[in-house]
């Protein structure tokens, strides 16, 4: 489930975590108004309720004593039976039906600020499984972790944009599943006719959609064109720090003295690659711009 980063993150975290109870929904089920007793409170409601009952008809003198004792016998007779094969709520059974309840609420309360990616048709869950591995490539990137992008607005404006795209999506697959079904049943000219224009306009919409992942999968692409130049750059440090020990060694053993500018080039590379870097954060930060409002 994808939802909108707007809503609270505790709020957001039940949404997520809510598929299945969606789908019960869409199915008729809704909680039960009360929260069935478990364990001890079905004794004492039981007890209590017969009790209560008598002993308020009989302070009220319309009851003897004696017919009281009488029926509480009956009474208490099948209803021990009855509650001594019955079971309360186990642990998980009570946190599940709270969390059902809870959840049931905050689907309800955020109704049109979430998208099930099973909504999706086969076409838009491809784009937005696009758009999410772009985003995960530059999350995941260690130039985004050293904070050689920015985070700050990566962290912000990279979930709008998932958002923003399933949101599209959803609502594209809705219209699309629907246009479909009715072009199925086999159009009449002056029917066809007006189908058409609706037709480019869901093929006008998919592409405007697509259009923003591309621009994720280009963002993407400088990032990782920056993450490779990254651990370069880094790989060819580490070499760097032990190229003295080469160069002792290489002299103890009147080794090949070609060895010697070879590992010098070391500088060289490094040097390069870390002008390199600086150049595709430079183009990535150029591509996050697209982005911003």
């Amino acid at each position: 489930m994808i939802v909108d980063p707007e809503v609270p993150p505790q709020d957001a975290q039940v949404l997520r975590k809510s598929g299945r109870v969606l789908i019960k929904m869409r199915q008729g089920w809704a909680p039960k108004l009360w929260r069935p007793s478990s364990g001890l409170h079905y004794w004492m409601l039981a007890a209590f309720g017969p009790a209560a009952s008598f002993g308020m008809l009989l302070g009220l003198g319309l009851m003897s004593p004696g017919l009281a004792v009488l029926l509480l016998t009956l009474l208490g007779i099948p209803l021990a039976m009855l509650l001594l094969d019955r079971k309360g709520l186990s642990k998980d059974e009570a946190d599940e039906y709270r969390f059902e309840r809870e959840a049931f609420a905050q689907l309800r309360w955020y109704e049109g600020r979430y998208v099930l990616i099973d909504d999706l048709d086969e076409p838009a869950a491809r784009l937005l499984a696009r758009a999410q591995r772009a985003i995960a490539t530059v999350t995941g990137s260690r130039v985004n972790a050293e904070g050689l992008l920015d985070d700050v607005r990566n962290a912000v404006i990279l979930p709008a944009q998932e958002w923003e795209i399933a949101r599209l999506l959803a609502k594209l697959s809705a219209l699309r599943t629907e246009h479909r079904e009715t072009v199925s049943q086999g159009l009449t000219p002056e029917a066809a006719a007006v189908a058409e224009p609706l037709t480019r306009a869901l093929d006008s919409s998919e592409a405007a959609v697509l259009a923003r992942v591309e621009a994720l999968e280009g963002y993407a692409a400088s990032v990782a064109d920056a993450e490779r130049a990254y651990v370069a750059y880094h790989q060819i440090e580490e070499l760097r720090g032990r190229v003295h020990q080469y160069e002792d060694l290489v002299a103890e053993t009147g080794a090949d003295t070609f060895a010697v500018p070879e590992l010098e080039r070391l500088a060289a590379d490094a040097g390069e690659l870390e002008r390199a870097l600086r150049r595709s954060v430079s183009t990535a930060h150029e591509a996050m711009r697209r982005f911003r409002p």
